[in-house]
């Protein structure tokens, strides 16, 4: 008779999955790998959204049994860190360098933000977690190798690094919460209610945008706004 897998430990954190030893599968356990649970993980997180992801969930989708699934997984907090690495995945970079960084830093920018709005649960969860999976953090290579060729170091490194990560995540995290309502009501709703409360918001009130006009242009002005600033205080070669 086999080992029933253990419970996950109390302690388990966010990011942990990456520094644990992997368990060693018993010869009886049950037929899943950590990939197919991954995938059923990423279609229910597609489909549900990160309050609907539990073990049991999961498990039914997979048609397994919950206590099947921590033989590959401790915790869901693995489950969404794999998950969200997975996403990172299928982030396209080019092999090799451009020979602008701009031009590397925009390709980075550009293929995390569809990567991110493909699953909408993905960039919100990115900023809550440590971004440390195989997958992100090639990513990562990619785009501080670009910096450290544009003359960033250290602190200024760091800075440039997590302005550009951040500026992506925080933009595809709020498109992607806009267009899971709807858009054009409640900005008429913001809108009339800046009127109605104009002295008290009088900038808000003239500059509300009562459409998003174009998600992709608004994103590329706020993506040249950042770079420009990142160009301007490059350090002197």
């Amino acid at each position: 008779m086999s080992a029933k897998p253990k419970h996950p430990a109390a302690h388990a954190a966010p990011g942990d999955v990456w520094f644990r030893e992997a368990k060693k599968r018993a010869r009886s356990g049950p037929q899943l790998t950590r990939e197919k649970i991954v995938a059923a993980a990423v279609d229910l997180l597609d489909a549900q959204g990160v309050q609907h992801l539990t073990m049991r969930n999961l498990a039914e989708r997979l048609q397994a049994h919950a206590t099947s699934l921590y033989w590959h997984v401790a915790t869901k907090d693995d489950v969404l860190d794999l998950a969200l690495d997975a996403v990172f995945a299928e982030i396209d970079l080019p092999a090799s360098h451009h020979a602008s960084w701009r031009e590397d830093v925009v390709t980075f920018m550009t293929e995390l933000r569809r990567a991110l709005l493909r699953h909408p649960w993905a960039a919100a969860l990115a900023n809550s977690r440590p971004l440390v999976g195989p997958h992100a953090l090639s990513r990562s290579e990619f785009v501080y190798a670009a910096l450290v060729t544009a003359g960033f170091t250290g602190p200024d490194l760091s800075a440039a690094a997590a302005a550009i990560t951040t500026y992506v995540t925080g933009t595809a995290s709020s498109e992607a919460v806009w267009q899971q309502h709807d858009e054009a009501g409640v900005r008429s709703v913001v809108h009339h209610h800046l009127q109605a409360q104009q002295a008290r918001y009088p900038t808000l009130a003239g500059h509300f945008p009562l459409s998003s006009d174009d998600w992709t242009a608004h994103f590329t002005r706020g993506m040249n706004f950042l770079l420009d600033g990142l160009a301007a205080n490059r350090p002197a070669p």
